[in-house]
């Protein structure tokens, strides 16, 4: 009974992540079946080693070679990243424990509240990321910088200069901004 309870504690919390917490905030529809997908596959792989002699350390192999085969994407962001690991830690979190316990609930409930609030719209809203392609090929980093403040209407924090084509006369950069507060 204890390993249907685990189970049910895990659909609830990777629901909560992914229907609660992922999808209302970036919407990406491909990301809700890959966690939905990796956190059941890792239940049921944790839960079958958890109950066999093989135990835990093959378990943690696992979580790390599952992370390795789809992280290798450069199509997933940092923030998906991290909802990648969470789908990836609840499954193990109910899967190895062979009774639901305090702690596993607790650990849960902490995984999912800190992509909560390390995710929240709310927090440095005023931050922004872009990668930017100018059609003018900057090699003066200030002016580059000068030119961006413009066009972004903000303060740069941050610039990673990605190519300058002197050919074709662009520049692509990876810019993060503070955006100005309306007067």
């Amino acid at each position: 009974m204890s390993h249907l309870l685990a189970v049910l504690i895990d659909v609830a919390a990777i629901a909560l992540l992914t229907f609660g917490i992922y999808f209302p905030r970036h919407h990406r529809r491909d990301l809700v079946t890959a966690f939905l997908g990796v956190n059941i596959g890792v239940l049921a792989t944790a839960m079958i080693l958890g109950s066999s002699t093989v135990g835990a350390g093959v378990g943690l192999g696992l979580f790390g070679v599952l992370s390795i085969i789809r992280l290798r994407s450069s199509e997933i962001a940092q923030h998906e990243v991290a909802y990648y690991f969470a789908a990836l830690a609840l499954g193990l979190l109910a899967g190895l424990e062979s009774d639901v316990s305090w702690l596993v609930s607790g650990l849960m409930v902490l995984v999912i509240a800190a992509l909560y609030v390390g995710d929240h719209p709310r927090l440095f809203r005023q931050y922004q990321q872009r990668t930017v392609t100018l059609d003018a090929a900057y090699t003066d980093d200030d002016a580059l910088r000068g030119h961006l403040e413009v066009l972004l209407k903000g303060r740069i924090v941050n610039l990673s200069v990605r190519s300058v084509d002197l050919v074709n006369d662009t520049t692509m950069v990876d810019v993060r901004y503070v955006r100005a507060v309306a007067a």
